[in-house]
């Protein structure tokens, strides 16, 4: 960065304490202190502090991101009792929030582009683009410490074209590092476009769209996570599910979404069950669709891409049934139950598939508002019994929560009415039983006129 700026040398903890002030003037209700507006922005804000504690203190770092974790939690599930969502603008107009947006991402893209990329995150590219073999030659090469992330089949169909766009120009080592930095950024650019578009077409306000998006650049766990983690496989399934959110309306889009997402990280998963009982039956079954076929187009894809069946089903499965989801202890994990013995996760497990089935069946019928807010808490529940850096992996539920914070009262946003295939002449949607009777009834009256005139 001071390449660019002179003498610009700002580290992870200024950082935080700047865009602290700054978030605060902004988006701080200093008219009413005691307001749900006021306590979100805190329970944001007091992410980033437990993952500066893990480069100093892993231990004191992971229990403050599972205290925080669960009070992140409560407040997702507590979401569907607040009835009164008042609108609440912000302290900055409309234009000074874009400029400030806009600023925040050349910021962080800069940052991207002038400071060498973490070599976890080159080896992720290059797992995704490479045998096992290979995969493991590149993370000795680029001295790896720790495994990248167990990535799904839709990333080497991601990665590829930016990879062999790097290639044509560029050595072998380059492509993983140009790679990474576009990755990275169309990743977050893709979320804070996703927050603008649900904020001007389902929240009817563009203003509070732009407010989202600048929140999201703002926050200091987002910088944290371009400086230090850079893992642009995280944050593009939060990408898609907020893009799903804004395609709620067509089910097979957002199915394709969800499909994608779930392509590339496992916790997605158990996103489709509620979604599922969202659409109803009908809806469900455009939704799953969507989903089959782009598990069927990955499947295609990643038939091409790998040489043999070792490779095929490591890429294609591993994901699902990888270390970091068993629950026998681990030694080389690294998270809070590094410290505390990992056969509690267990019933910390269980806990989790009842509530997952309690915000499945509860409310029977589901509107937007409940949608989001149990999104939000499905996936802030896997950073609970997930092994490896649980808590970590912020950007998971953040965009989500940053919708919870903003939405209005959404109850009037329920289930799309999902007509039938089959119409009649008059334009009325009619069930396919009822349109061939019908049918064999104005044939037959038509036949009886017609004799009975002759």
């Amino acid at each position: 960065m001071e390449h660019i700026l002179l003498e610009y040398r700002v580290n992870e903890p200024t950082w935080f304490y700047l865009s602290f002030l700054l978030i605060v003037a902004v988006f701080f209700k200093f008219t009413r202190l005691w307001s749900m507006r006021n306590l979100d922005l805190a329970l944001l804000l007091v992410i980033t502090p437990g993952l500066l504690l893990i480069e100093k203190e892993r231990a004191a770092g992971y229990t403050w991101l599972f205290a925080t974790s669960g009070l992140l939690l409560i407040r997702s599930l507590l979401d569907g009792v607040l009835v009164r969502r008042p609108r609440r603008e912000t302290n900055m107009n409309a234009a000074g929030m874009t400029f400030l947006c806009a600023a925040a991402f050349v910021f962080l893209t800069t940052k991207v582009l002038t400071e060498p990329p973490p070599p976890s995150l080159a080896a992720s590219v290059s797992q995704t683009s490479a045998s096992p073999e290979e995969s493991a030659i590149v993370a000795v090469a680029l001295h790896v410490t720790e495994a990248p992330a167990t990535l799904g089949p839709a990333s080497p169909l991601i990665t590829a074209p930016v990879v062999q766009l790097s290639r044509a120009t560029t050595g072998q080592w380059d492509v993983d590092i140009v790679a990474s930095r576009t990755l990275v950024i169309l990743a977050h650019l893709s979320v804070v476009i996703g927050l603008i578009l649900v904020g001007y077409h389902l929240f009817a306000d563009v203003e509070m769209g732009v407010a989202m998006g600048t929140m999201y650049m703002l926050l200091p766990c987002t910088s944290h996570d371009v400086a230090m983690q850079g893992m642009a496989f995280h944050v593009l399934p939060a990408a898609l599910i907020v893009w799903a959110i804004w395609a709620y309306r067509r089910p097979m889009l957002s199915g394709t979404f969800i499909g994608v997402a779930c392509g590339i990280l496992f916790f997605p998963i158990f996103l489709l069950p509620l979604w599922c009982a969202f659409y109803g039956w009908r809806g469900t079954l455009r939704f799953l669709g969507a989903v089959a076929i782009v598990a069927g187009v990955l499947v295609a894809g990643q038939l091409l891409m790998t040489s043999d069946a070792h490779s095929f089903l490591r890429q294609t499965l591993g994901y699902l049934d990888s270390k970091e989801l068993q629950f026998g202890a681990e030694a080389g994990a690294a998270g809070f139950w590094q410290v505390h013995h990992a056969a509690y996760r267990i019933p910390v497990f269980a806990t989790y598939l009842l509530m997952l089935v309690a915000l499945i069946i509860w409310p029977h019928r589901k509107n937007l508002a409940n949608l989001i807010g149990h999104s939000a808490a499905i996936v802030i529940g896997i950073q609970f019994w997930y092994l490896q850096q649980n808590g970590a992996f912020v950007l998971w539920y953040l965009p989500l929560m940053i919708l919870l914070m903003f939405r209005p009262q959404l109850a009037q946003h329920g289930a799309p009415s999902i007509e039938p295939l089959l119409r009649n002449r008059a334009g009325g949607t009619v069930v396919p039983e009822q349109s061939m009777m019908a049918g064999f009834t104005r044939s037959w009256e038509k036949w009886s006129v017609r004799s009975h005139s002759g």
